[in-house]
Order: structure tokens, then sequence, then C-alpha cells
């Protein structure tokens, strides 16, 4: 039963500190994004998918339904960030010492973990299915 209180948290925790991110971008727009992407030689169109990121898969992992899933694309959304913003830090130290970019290192493999361990007996996926 720890265990699954366990995923829970992991889940939780994950989903909510994402999904604000998501939220703040529903109300504030994604030019910025847009604007990264286009100056990486992108269809600035790419930029939606911070939604699927940042909104869809963390209600999914928040809910325990295809939590693997869910984990995965925030992971994805991870890795985009990592390349489009945090590139030059990425071998940097912040002023406290610690990895300039451990926020979003938390949230790449918090992403990979929940992916890995799924959602645990307290979800609406349950244990059932591979995606949960």
């Amino acid at each position: 039963m720890a265990d699954d209180f366990g995923k829970l948290v992991l889940r939780v925790s994950l989903g909510v500190l994402i999904l604000l991110h998501g939220l703040f971008k529903l109300q504030n727009g994604i030019d910025g994004i847009a604007g990264m992407l286009a100056s990486h030689g992108l269809p600035a169109f790419l930029a939606y998918g911070v939604y699927i990121g940042e909104v869809i898969a963390p209600a999914l992992v928040i809910l325990g339904v295809f939590t693997r899933i869910g984990a995965l694309l925030i992971a994805g959304n991870m890795l985009v960030a990592f390349g489009l913003a945090h590139l030059q830090e990425l071998f940097s130290l912040g002023q406290m010492g610690g990895w300039a970019l451990e926020l979003q290192g938390m949230f790449l493999f918090g992403s990979i973990a929940v992916a890995l361990i799924g959602a645990g007996r307290f979800s609406i996926g349950g244990t059932a299915g591979r995606y949960n």
C-alpha cells in the first residue's frame, strides 16, 4: 500500500506542477514558444504542442488514466524545453551550487519515473492495463 501512496504523491505533485505551467500558457499565450521555434527554423504552429505536454498530459497523470502515455508526453515536452530554451545551461551550476536546470531535470526524470512505475491503485485507471 505504501508503494501506491508513493506513486500517488509522485503523480499528483508532478502533474500539478507541470499543469501550472500549462495554465499560465493558456492565460498568456504561446507567442514566446512560437518565436523560439521559429528562431530554430521550426514551424511556429508546433508551439501548440505545449498544450498537450503541459495541460492534457498532466491531467492524465493526475487522474491516473493513460498515466504512462501522459508521463512520456511530459518527458517529451521537457526535452523540447531543454533544446529550445535551456541548452546553454545544460552543464551549468546555479547560484547555490546546484544544477542550473534542477527544476527542469526533476520534471524530466520524475516523468520518466512515472512512465516506468505506472499509476498505482489510487488512480482512475488502477493497475489494469499496460498504459496505467
